[in-house]
């Protein structure tokens, strides 16, 4: 039985271990590229090790730039995604933990009629309703700014239907004891239903956080300035379909860069992230 169960373990590692290296070999292989000149990745001679010119290109797309396609350097593209992904994940947080306490705790009119309707938002992405939120992002001169690029993003029915699936797995016992010791709406809420719900928030500021940095279409229309641009849009600028010659090495260093926050954001809340999803499907 142990011998069983060790070579059911070992072969668990292997099929482990071969996933990983498909995962983790085209990062690789972005890395190396990015060490290397032009040159050498045109002409087909890339080596599988990292080259001489990490210094050289990764200072040049953090703080020069790239003057054929971009004339801002990714220190800040890096910011603006940055800044449009924390406003993202924290607005959502705010705003679902607040609706789904509302819709959970208090008795008003249509109050399921308001979830429904809130749950049905889904089916409308800003791609779907990307023409009258542009209309009125633009009539209200935000354009080009930080609020442009995060408040039309802020609402989250997911974030909504996370927040009531778990208030709805709180003891109502909770809620009597707060008010014999008395406790208003707005001290339960602060006092016992938010500590117990920081595993959620983490869980979702973790989806949100990602959801906000890789969005590409709403910043595309947004940013009209170079100086506005997300790490997304930047490299895909870096891309040039034209005849001028493609810096495939400042690209590859730009898409290191842009993976960067995101992995120490899910690295950071691994745990509470998991442990979040867990609490919340029981």
């Amino acid at each position: 039985m142990v011998e069983d169960r060790r070579l059911g373990d070992l072969i668990a590692y292997i099929i482990l271990t071969i996933g990983v290296a498909i995962v983790a070999f085209p990062v690789w292989l972005t890395f190396v590229a990015s060490t290397w000149d032009a040159s050498t990745i045109i002409n087909g001679q890339l080596p599988l090790y990292p080259g001489p010119h990490f210094f050289e290109n990764y200072y040049r797309v953090l703080f020069v730039g790239t003057a054929s396609t971009t004339r801002e350097p990714v220190a800040t593209m890096l910011l603006n995604s940055f800044v449009m992904a924390i406003t993202i994940a924290l607005g959502k947080i705010f705003i679902s933990v607040l609706s789904a306490y509302a819709i959970v705790y208090y008795r008003f009119p249509f109050r399921m009629a308001a979830f429904w309707i809130i749950f049905v938002t889904l089916m409308l992405p800003v791609e779907v309703r990307i023409f009258p939120t542009f209309k009125v992002v633009s009539d209200l001169r935000m354009l080009d700014t930080y609020q442009g690029l995060a408040v039309p993003l802020i609402a989250s029915a997911t974030g909504t239907l996370l927040f009531r699936q778990f208030f709805l797995t709180i003891p109502d016992e909770l809620l009597e004891a707060s008010k014999i010791d008395g406790a208003g709406p707005f001290k339960f809420f602060k006092d016992t239903l938010l500590p117990l719900s920081m595993t959620t928030i983490a869980a979702l500021f973790v989806i949100q956080f990602i959801y906000g940095w890789n969005q590409y279409l709403w910043p595309l229309l947004v940013a009209t300035k170079d100086s506005m641009i997300t790490i997304v849009i930047g490299i895909k600028k870096m891309i040039v379909t034209s005849d001028a010659l493609t810096e495939w090495q400042l690209a590859m260093a730009t898409a290191m860069l842009a993976m960067l926050p995101p992995v120490f954001v899910v690295i950071v809340m691994q745990r509470l992230f998991v442990k979040g999803l867990v609490e919340t499907e029981k």
